[in-house]
């Protein structure tokens, strides 16, 4: 697959994180080096900050692997979040999750993130396994993990999302 962008990923860090929980772009983009945009302080952003920053008082080794502002092009536009729920677990399985700013949707930059963070785990002996959760009535999501080889193989209940359909495939 031939992503259509060029990106680059800026680790977002707990100082970061912080500052967009307190609604801060600021000192958010100041600490990120990154122009952070309202894509990081609207409400389901801040859960997400929220998750991650206790996440990472518990298992601080998961930072380069959570939270990851998405840049593309020359001018570093910033497109989305994107990042892996945490290191590989015992059986070498990362789980993906991105967004992509609205402003960005339907331009590719999906999939173009998804093959980028495929690209990153190939390259790492310890995973061996990528799922995506997916809602099943999120057409979107489903056309963009449908040329990257995922299988379904069940579904969950999330709390914070509803029901799952999970996908797997090797790395």
């Amino acid at each position: 697959m031939n992503p259509p962008h060029q990106l680059r990923f800026a680790e977002l860090s707990a100082k970061t994180m912080t500052a967009l929980l307190a609604g801060d772009l600021v000192a958010a983009r100041t600490e990120s080096g990154v122009e952070l945009g309202g894509l990081f302080v609207g409400d389901r952003a801040k859960w997400l900050w929220n998750y991650r920053l206790e996440q990472l008082r518990t298992q601080p080794e998961a930072a380069p692997w959570i939270a990851q502002a998405v840049l593309s092009g020359p001018s570093d536009t910033v497109v989305g979040y994107a990042g892996f729920h945490g290191p590989p677990d015992a059986d070498g399985m990362v789980e993906v999750g991105y967004t992509v700013d609205p402003r960005y949707q339907r331009q590719g930059y999906a999939k173009a993130i998804l093959a980028a963070l495929i690209e990153r785990i190939t390259a790492d002996p310890a995973v061996r396994v990528l799922r995506a959760t997916i809602s099943p009535d999120n057409a979107a999501s489903l056309a963009t993990i449908a040329p990257f080889g995922f299988t379904q193989n069940g579904e969950q209940w999330d709390e914070e999302d509803g029901l799952e359909l999970i996908f797997e495939r090797p790395v």
